[in-house]
């Protein structure tokens, strides 16, 4: 049996932009309840809200699933997916299916080399946060000394790369290449979530100038 959280879930994946009205009718319990719900699964970052025009008046407020509230209803395509990465495995060597996920990244940033080449290594994480948005992950980075920690807070991977960890050399080529650093000095490692981290290691003044050519070795 669902509980109501998953129902409350449920409805929403079925009836997306529904109103709280809306789903308390559907679910069968009232809106004070309705919105308890709705503030925890916001907060685990499973729902997002927005405003929608209605006729006069005021906006109303709608929610829809985000990335990772459509990750909890599974779908044919992390099968399909897990299928594919499965026969290159068998079919090639660990290398090459690793250069298949470092090429997809080479060919997302190969726009960028001239843009990064007069940034800061600052600028640098934050247009990798960007990009990596548009790509639908969610990240955050600090400065722990002299070292910078990127820490993934989402990832669309995350289910395929339960059963195939190579899948994490597109993440990790991305960061070198917008860093423009030699992914050797990326220390890639799981955080208690089973999302990564990337920790970088201390840069120096010449890393402003290194090309996408020095990435060459992993």
């Amino acid at each position: 049996m669902k509980s109501t959280r998953e129902k409350v879930l449920q409805t929403i994946k079925i009836y997306p932009k529904s109103t709280v009205v809306e789903i308390a009718e559907k679910v069968g319990i009232n809106a004070i309840s309705v919105r308890h719900h709705l503030t925890n699964l916001q907060a685990d970052g499973l729902l997002a809200a927005e405003e929608e025009r209605h006729g006069v008046g005021r906006p109303r407020l709608v929610f829809i699933l985000t990335n990772k509230g459509e990750e909890k209803f599974p779908t044919r395509y992390f099968h399909l997916t897990n299928s594919i990465i499965e026969q290159l495995k068998e079919m090639l060597p660990e290398k090459e299916v690793k250069n298949i996920f470092k090429g997809m990244a080479d060919k997302l940033t190969a726009n960028y080399k001239t843009i990064i080449s007069s940034m800061s290594i600052e600028e640098r994480l934050d247009l990798l946060k960007n990009i990596m948005v548009q790509e639908g992950f969610d990240l955050k980075w600090k400065k722990k000394n002299n070292k910078y920690i990127i820490y993934e807070i989402y990832c669309p991977f995350y289910q395929v790369g339960k059963h195939h960890p190579e899948i994490c050399m597109f993440d990790k080529t991305l960061i070198a290449n917008i860093l423009s650093i030699p992914a050797k000095r990326i220390k890639h490692s799981k955080m208690e979530n089973n999302l990564c981290k990337y920790t970088i290691s201390p840069l120096y003044k010449n890393d402003r100038t290194k090309s996408f050519s020095h990435l060459g070795s992993r």
